[in-house]
């Protein structure tokens, strides 16, 4: 037996008992007569303690030889702390060593193993299975575990099955691009990984389980960013017999659900917006509502001037920056070069000070009045001591500038909050959207996604105008969650394949399964998929995913722990008839 109990487990009470405690070696401190050492291991950290009156000499000596992250078994007698430590659970006692074993010595590691560490975040990755010991990511691996418990827990009792779906399937033209695997045993044909999950889900409601439910790996072969790895994991989710509303109602369950056991929040209304008022209100369709700053339009109220910036631009549009009146202007210039930045590419802004005295001084006072600022206020609903800054320019242009502003407007002035959380559908996206470079519109979330009856008539005709069934749970200014009703009948899903610019040979090559399948009595059926990195990332009051994930790869994504990707050798070229790949 390695141990009689673990290193966070001993108290006051145990005083007096003999133990058996193994671990890693935090750090010792050595005051030449006596030693103590901190024994750290996943559920905390024992002080134990040696001295010259009442440890053996070679025991003693012994253990000064032990180095940073030795792995040792002591035996020991619990005794109680004459300098208490509060801010540990095992503070009040120590352990009085009797017996030593080292059970593996150790490197010393290339950075400390503290809560706030020494090394950059390549080297930690380089040496992940060392940083997994640092409080920090054992507590968020740890927290990961709960919150995927509880949702195993909730869709269980609320009837869901857990099936296993393939890993190795077929490459499809639509989504992301696929990350694709040879076959050795069928020449020059390959499988590919899945984006997602979605046509084996709507197959097992086909298949008649109902409510199916998987947490799995999903694979995109796409840049990266701070939330989005090349492989990924989802909360899967199908339902046979529902409607959108009674998929809304089961996962507004599951999110105040984890919200309640996780976090301990009480969260009562989830709002709905739909897709065009989210794009008008905040002009992106994952808006933050933890805050105000609701865009305001400004055209009726700047385009009657001789302002040519405001005249000619297609939209004007605005938001109240609350307390923004105290910036200077200084501060506001460095804003407006941050919009100029080429990630943004703004060519400016204008802005208007709102006064406690009830007056307004503008950066375009040349053209507009105190009538004129006293409309733009009422517009944004700016109040005394605000600022409201004003972006002109194209439709989707400036409003995708105006929402990054508003974000970054938010984030300096602390609006938000990280344990604040404010969940919210959007509704009736677009089914289709129209891409510039293919010359042909593409569906906005999958090929199978159901449009609104009431739009059908229109695909022919607006196929751009045509609403789908679809909805998104938006997070603190995050998705977290996307699904859908889905077609489930051949003839609707034949006539989508023909928008999307299949032929009846190419959507039978693709998709001829799902379309037999449909002739066999489909459910109406629908689902939601939640990104399990992101959900846990914002429920543990942080944004960035790989801090979640055990064996996070880097924004290039390798592997520079394991040096993955690596090159295949001529051999498995050769088996895998990749011949035009091989090394020279």
């Amino acid at each position: 037996m390695y141990r009689t109990h673990n290193n966070g487990a001993l108290r006051q009470s145990d005083v007096g008992s003999t133990v058996t405690l193994s671990g890693w070696v935090q750090k010792s401190r050595d005051k030449g007569f006596m030693l103590w050492i901190d024994l750290r291991d996943r559920y905390g950290i024992t002080q134990l303690i040696l001295d010259e009156e009442r440890t053996d000499a070679d025991l003693f000596k012994k253990a000064r030889t032990l180095g940073r992250e030795f792995v040792i078994q002591i035996e020991g007698e619990v005794i109680e702390r004459t300098s208490k430590n509060p801010n540990i659970p095992t503070g009040e006692i120590e352990v009085l060593v009797t017996k030593l074993t080292v059970l593996n010595e150790s490197k010393t590691p290339p950075f400390t193993i503290e809560d706030q560490t020494d090394g950059g975040e390549e080297l930690r990755m380089q040496y992940r299975y060392l940083d997994i010991r640092r409080n920090p990511v054992k507590e968020n691996l740890i927290f990961r575990h709960k919150v995927t418990q509880a949702v195993r827990n909730y869709l269980s009792h609320e009837d869901f099955i857990e099936v296993e779906t393939p890993y190795l399937i077929k490459s499809t033209p639509e989504g992301a691009r696929d990350f694709v695997v040879p076959s050795r045993m069928n020449e020059g044909q390959f499988y590919a990984l899945p984006q997602s999950p979605q046509t084996f889900k709507q197959l097992l409601m086909v298949g008649g389980l109902e409510r199916y439910f998987q947490i799995v790996k999903c694979f995109r072969d796409e840049d990266l960013r701070a939330d989005r790895q090349p492989e990924f994991t989802q909360i899967d989710c199908e339902m046979s017999f529902v409607t959108q509303e009674d998929i809304l109602t089961i996962f507004e369950g599951l999110t105040t659900h984890l919200l309640k056991e996780i976090n301990g929040v009480n969260i009562a209304e989830f709002p709905r917006i739909t897709y065009a008022d989210a794009m008008r209100k905040y002009g992106n369709d994952k808006p933050d509502i933890r805050f105000g700053m609701e865009f305001g339009e400004l055209n009726a109220v700047t385009q009657h001037k001789e302002f040519n910036v405001f005249n000619q631009a297609e939209l004007v549009v605005g938001i109240a920056v609350p307390g923004g009146n105290k910036f200077t202007r200084k501060e506001i210039d460095k804003l407006i070069d941050w919009l100029r930045r080429p990630q943004i590419g703004a060519l400016g802004m204008v802005y208007c000070r709102c006064n406690e005295d009830g007056t307004y001084k503008s950066s375009v006072d040349k053209f507009y009045d105190q009538e004129d600022l006293a409309k733009w206020a009422d517009v944004t609903g700016a109040k005394a001591g605000d600022l409201i800054c004003v972006l002109s320019g194209a439709q989707d242009t400036v409003r995708t500038q105006l929402s990054a502003l508003r974000m970054e407007l938010a984030t300096r002035l602390g609006l938000r909050k990280p344990y604040e959380f404010a969940p919210l559908w959007v509704v009736d996206f677009p089914l289709l959207e129209w891409d510039e470079e293919s010359q042909r519109y593409h569906a906005m979330h999958h090929p199978f996604t159901a449009p609104k009856q009431e739009d059908i008539h229109l695909l022919d005709s607006d196929p751009g105008k045509v609403r789908a069934n679809a909805y998104d749970l938006v997070l603190n200014g995050n998705e977290i969650g996307g699904g859908s009703i889905r077609i489930y009948d051949k003839a609707t899903q034949s006539l989508m394949f023909d928008h999307l610019g299949f032929t009846k040979e190419e959507a039978k090559a693709q998709f001829g399964f799902l379309m037999n399948a449909f002739e066999y009595g489909a459910p109406p059926h629908g689902g939601i998929a939640f990104g399990l990195d992101r959900l846990v990332a914002i429920l543990g009051g942080q944004e960035t995913i790989r801090d979640f994930i055990a064996f996070p790869k880097n924004n290039a994504g390798r592997d520079v722990m394991i040096d993955a990707p690596a090159p295949l050798d001529n051999a498995q070229l050769k088996e895998l008839h990749l011949k035009l790949a091989l090394k020279s």
